[in-house]
């Protein structure tokens, strides 16, 4: 089990425990969206909670953490999953502070949707079991899980069920990794970028004149000239690339004479 996921379990059955036994703790840090400038707290410990008569809401948010958790925090990176999940959470809360004001929210569900959503974008085709028998491929259960979302919210939420909540997880997460793909693909390109424009002169890195480099420099050069002589010019980062390119003879550069 991953890092995150195994303390988010445990945070989540410890408080579940504390609930059962310290009653008033739901009170004080269950969302309340038309009272959330008196508690503005909330907006993060209520997905800690869950409903105490009785188990199954515990147990399916924990199930769906268990399940789709641990290879979306391998995926992302320790960091980028506690980012996600508690951003999830979040956006759940702040959705449902526009469309269900009198609510009492409790609960992991939106956190856990946004997981469940990495989930489906990165594996859409892997089939999920529902009750371990119907089999449903990722992408297919979003779409399922956000259309009776959206259909129970707009007629009532029946049931204690935080639909918006479980939407906003799902927005949430889902602006989230847009963003990660599209700063990493960003700083692909810049990097390649780079390697292109260094990789044009250093052909001639051999003809490069230490002498002639300021002694600021003089070592790093010496230092990236050894890297190329013991493992290539394949072995050099971007960066180093770019920098040795700089004291590369220009084109029009007679060569010294050996």
């Amino acid at each position: 089990m991953t890092p995150w996921v195994k303390r988010l379990l445990i945070a989540n059955v410890g408080m579940y425990f504390l609930q059962l036994t310290a009653p008033i703790v739901t009170f004080w840090l269950m969302f309340v969206p038309s009272e959330v400038l008196l508690r503005p707290w909330t907006i993060v410990t209520y997905m800690f909670l869950h409903d105490t008569h009785g188990f199954t809401h515990i147990l399916f948010n924990m199930l769906g953490l268990f399940f789709f958790g641990p290879r979306v925090e391998s995926r992302l990176g320790p960091q980028r999953f506690f980012v996600l999940y508690f951003l999830s959470g979040i956006s759940g809360a702040l959705v449902s502070l526009v469309f269900a004001r009198d609510a009492q929210i409790v609960g992991a569900s939106a956190a856990v949707f946004g997981v469940m959503l990495a989930f489906a974008l990165f594996w859409p085709r892997e089939k999920i079991y529902i009750w371990g028998v119907l089999p449903v491929e990722a992408r297919w259960l979003v779409v399922a899980t956000t259309v009776l979302a959206l259909w129970s919210g707009l007629n009532g939420s029946t049931g204690g069920v935080a639909d918006f909540a479980h939407l906003g997880g799902y927005a949430g997460a889902f602006v989230y990794l847009k963003w990660l793909e599209q700063a990493q693909g960003a700083r692909r390109f810049r990097t390649k970028a780079v390697a292109k424009v260094a990789d044009a002169s250093l052909g001639k890195w051999r003809q490069v004149d230490t002498q002639s480099v300021h002694e600021v420099n003089r070592d790093e050069v010496n230092r990236i000239l050894d890297k190329i002589n013991a493992r290539g010019l394949g072995s050099l980062t971007p960066q180093e690339r770019l920098f040795l390119s700089n004291f590369v003879p220009p084109d029009d550069r007679v060569p010294p004479a050996s």
